[in-house]
């Protein structure tokens, strides 16, 4: 199995899985990449996942319809453009010869879903369609949920297995590592894993997919009980008392919504 990020608008990724004749899509926001890239590699639309319904995700559903019938497998809980085979926690699908398990992620939008990948049949890492709920270094915003919600999320990705490749759909990296320097300045990890990035970028190359594993490593948002994290997060709160994990993460989130 072959997997690719196309690219779409300023900063979004439409994951692409294929076999070298099907492949199937996520989150395509822009029908005009994807049906490039099918053309390009002569394969089959086979399916679509969609993890929420905001436009840069949904955008391309009625046009690539239109070209190649495929189901599309959506949340459950959110109004879709067209007609989806709606999927919720614990639910799973058979599509291109896989297994995907469904997890619910709300905070982002309040149905968002997830797509997880436990064992491709090539033997490769496990794939984690994750969408706008976990992004690498920092985590998407709350339009619709609420911090604990996204909170719980979070933790049930982070319980992945460490190999997990965590295929978000935007390119905010070195954004949010720069954010994740702010709070945790002395961590090695996440210098090494900035200066990697920035020579990728620097070269037009994806920072993505990252991993699980480096995520607990170097993502804020994943290192809540972190000593060095909760302090930086007591510290921006000023007065309210930071004392527990979620307290910290409202506070992380409420300090990234401002960072600039």
């Amino acid at each position: 199995m072959k997997l690719e990020a196309i690219a779409a608008f300023a900063d979004n990724y439409i994951w692409m899985l294929h076999d070298g004749a099907e492949a199937l899509v996520v989150d395509p926001g822009d029908a005009a990449p994807v049906l490039d890239a099918l053309a390009a590699r002569s394969l089959r639309l086979a399916g679509i996942l969609v993890t929420h319904h905001h436009g840069d995700h949904v955008g391309g559903l009625s046009a690539l319809l239109a070209h190649q019938q495929a189901p599309v497998f959506g949340p459950a809980h959110e109004q879709m453009p067209v007609p989806i085979t709606s999927c919720q926690d614990g639910d799973s699908f058979h599509l291109l010869g896989q297994d995907f398990r469904v997890i619910d992620v709300p905070g982002h939008t309040a149905g968002h879903i997830a797509f997880y990948l436990e064992s491709p049949s090539d033997g490769a890492a496990p794939l984690l369609f994750c969408g706008d709920t976990l992004f690498s270094g920092g985590c998407g915003r709350l339009f619709e949920g609420t911090p604990a919600q996204m909170f719980a999320s979070l933790q049930s990705l982070a319980a992945l297995p460490g190999a997990s490749r965590v295929c978000c759909t935007h390119e905010y990296t070195l954004a949010n590592l720069r954010f994740a320097r702010t709070v945790e300045p002395d961590n090695p990890e996440l210098a090494a894993y900035q200066q990697w990035c920035e020579q990728r970028r620097s070269e037009d190359l994806p920072t993505l997919p990252s991993s699980l594993a480096l995520e607990l490593q170097i993502n804020p948002f994943l290192r809540c009980s972190e000593p060095a994290v909760m302090a930086a997060a007591q510290a921006f709160s000023n007065q309210t008392r930071v004392s527990d994990p979620v307290a910290v993460f409202t506070q992380l989130r409420q300090w990234k919504n401002d960072y600039r």
